[in-house]
Formats: structure tokens, sequence, C-alpha cells
């Protein structure tokens, strides 16, 4: 398993700041979520995380060693990244896309081993597409396609996890599964979410943020209050929990300033 730990994270864009001193610790196998409004930054927070965006000031650590030590092989042997908008060749079967995942094990040239075969049939069966490994990518649904795109993942034998949206693009039973086999992998997992509700039941620990800066922190039952929703996303909400399940319940009501207030229970 592997830590991801950022400190004093800042960006910009024409001198315009969309991340304000950001910091987050996601410890071993923990699922940690990223919540907020569009436009809160949970992307850019996720793209910085993973390399792809070079922060203004702070810095990004897996186990204590800084992104900046690490080159790109070496990161993506233990960090995958699932992203909200994928593009690839039409021509490109499902199966390809997931053999992709063992590119950072391989030399330019060499062929896929055994062992490499037998990591990428385990990752298309964890994510339920077997069945669909010989088609082609343009043929996909979205989910199938988000699907794929874990496998892919999967494939990378990662310690780390950095995923945008995932659930995106998938009926209800997919997000379901999606989320309850990220609970089993053991691997530490940063995942941006809207579904306040997905996020109370999977998540570990939640980040929320609003306008590019951290306004709260911590367990669901820590960040998951009514006066905080309110606040950050503008809608009233009932708080309570799941009587069957007992897990943390938001019920939508009202925009803000429609109806009565709301109290949590």
């Amino acid at each position: 398993m592997g830590r991801i730990t950022a400190t004093g994270l800042s960006w910009s864009v024409k001198g315009h700041r969309l991340l304000h001193d950001i910091h987050l610790d996601a410890r071993d196998g923990q699922i940690v979520g990223l919540l907020g409004p569009n436009g809160s930054g949970k992307t850019t927070l996720l793209r910085l995380l993973a390399g792809l965006r070079r922060p203004d000031t702070g810095t990004v650590r897996y186990d204590g060693t800084n992104l900046r030590d690490l080159n790109r092989r070496s990161l993506a042997r233990r960090l995958a990244v699932v992203e909200q908008d994928i593009s690839t060749h039409d021509h490109v079967s499902v199966r390809q896309v997931v053999e992709l995942g063992r590119t950072p094990f391989r030399g330019r040239f060499d062929a896929l081993t055994t062992h490499d075969q037998q990591i990428i049939d385990a990752a298309l069966e964890r994510t339920n597409i077997t069945d669909k490994q010989h088609r082609s990518w343009h043929t996909l649904s979205g989910g199938e396609r988000q699907r794929t795109q874990l496998a892919r993942a999967l494939a990378q034998q990662p310690r780390e996890i950095l995923l945008d949206e995932p659930t995106n693009h998938l009926d209800i039973r997919h997000q379901l599964e999606l989320l309850e086999l990220l609970t089993t992998l053991e691997i530490t997992c940063v995942i941006a979410l809207h579904d306040l509700n997905l996020a109370a039941r999977y998540c570990d620990h939640i980040v929320m943020l609003d306008h590019g800066r951290v306004v709260a922190a911590g367990t669901p039952d820590i960040v998951l209050t009514a006066e905080l929703i309110a606040s950050v996303y503008g809608v009233d909400v009932l708080v309570d929990r799941e009587p069957t399940t007992g897990v943390l319940r938001v019920t939508y009501l009202a925009p803000t300033g429609i109806g009565q207030p709301v109290n949590q229970t």
C-alpha cells in the first residue's frame, strides 16, 4: 500500500489562483473522497497529485518521497490514474487498452509475458468485462469504457489510484460494484465524487473543496453536516442515518432560502 501527502499546494492560471494552500493526507489503504461543486478544484487537485501539473507552491509526496524525485516510469509503477475524459483510437480493443497497464513494466519492444497476461485476465475479471475484451473501443458505452479504464489501472498493480468522477456514465448497479471493488483492493484511492451519499457510504476520509480551498476534512460524520452542505452547495438537506444499514444519509430538500431552514438530526 502507499501514502499520498500533499502540503501547501497552490496553483494558478494566468495569475488567477485556482487552488489555495491545499493539504491532503491519504493514508495506506484509505479511500479519500474529494467533494465540492463543479469548479471547486477537484480535477485540478488530482492532476497535481498525479504530476500532470506542477504546483506554484507546496509538495506532493508518495511514501515520503517528493513527487519531483520520481521519474515517470517509477511513478507509473506505483500510481494509476483513471481520468474523466478518455480518448483513444477507435480500432483498439478492450483487451489492448487494459494491456497498456503493463507498459511501465516492459521494455519498449518486449512482448507481454505469461505473467502479464495473467494480470490482465485478472483485471478484466475483477471489473466484469472479460466478455467484452475483444470488442472495439468505439462500440462501448460510457460505463463500459469507464470499467475498461479501471481494468487498465488495476493491470498496473498500483499502490495508489487517482480517480476523477469514475461513477459518471455508470448505472446504479455498476456504481455500487465499482466502489465495492475499491474497498476490497487494499489500495490507497483518492476519488473525486459528486454523489454525497456514495461518499458517505464508501469513503474513509473526505476533503471538501469550495472555490479552490479546503473547507473541511475528516470522516463523513464530521464533514457531511447540513450546515456545511448548505454553505458549499447552496442546498438545504436533511442529514440522518439510513435505518437498515445505519449509513449516513443526505436527503436533498430545496435550494437554500426556499422553505424552512433544516436542522441536522
